[in-house]
């Protein structure tokens, strides 16, 4: 008889209203995963949320941090407010909420979707496609994840946590845009953060390709 893996990785899916559940409990059944309801702009939802795991698994080996509005268009206090909760605050109600849970895991880590449009390098080099993104706010949002993803890396030292830039995908968040690659292309580079070694890297911000500037 095989042997039970040791490392389970419990997953944090977060969608936006109750009117989202039914297509997070069908991502679930089809992944032959749990789904748990969080809300990260919620302290409430993200207590509860990581209760719910803490009471089924015990522990927490993998987190990843995934939520993210655009915020494109009129560039204001509310909209600021609504993208940097969600995509930077939204990081840090989580990750704290998680930390006790992920200690006790013998391999945790921590992987934060992040941006290249969020890369100093990047965003000033126009022989990049970043350089002509008109997105304020979502940009420095996005810098600010890949900050988060290195402060955590230097203080929780026995944690992993990593950044990545998925690339350009299909999803809601880009369906006004159109086009992008299909959602399971990119999530190769997540889970190939998502299940390092004891001995893999941790506060870098990569791509599919490996180590980026930023």
């Amino acid at each position: 008889m095989a042997a039970r893996p040791v490392a389970r990785i419990s997953e944090i899916r977060a969608f936006s209203g109750e009117q989202a559940r039914p297509r997070g409990e069908k991502a679930a059944a089809t992944l032959g995963a749990r789904f748990v309801q969080l809300d990260v702009t919620d302290d409430a939802s993200v207590s509860d949320a990581l209760a719910t795991i803490a009471s089924a698994e015990g522990r927490l080996d993998v987190l990843v941090n995934n939520a993210g509005v655009f915020g494109v268009g009129t560039v204001d206090g509310p909209t600021a407010l609504e993208v940097f909760d969600t995509n930077v605050v939204g990081i840090v109600r989580v990750t704290e909420a998680a930390l006790p849970l992920l200690r006790k895991s013998s391999n945790p880590t921590v992987v934060t979707v992040s941006s290249s449009t969020g890369s100093f390098w990047a965003v000033t080099n126009p022989d990049r496609p970043e350089f002509n993104v008109p997105a304020a706010l979502y940009s420095a949002s996005k810098s600010a994840a890949t900050m988060l993803t290195v402060q955590y890396a230097k203080f929780q030292p026995d944690i992993k946590f990593n950044a990545i830039e998925p690339g350009y995908t299909a999803t809601d968040l880009t369906a006004a845009l159109g086009g992008g690659r299909p959602p399971a292309e990119s999530a190769k580079t997540i889970v190939h953060l998502a299940t390092l070694g004891a001995d893999g890297p941790t506060g870098t911000f990569q791509d599919e390709l490996g180590t980026l500037s930023w």
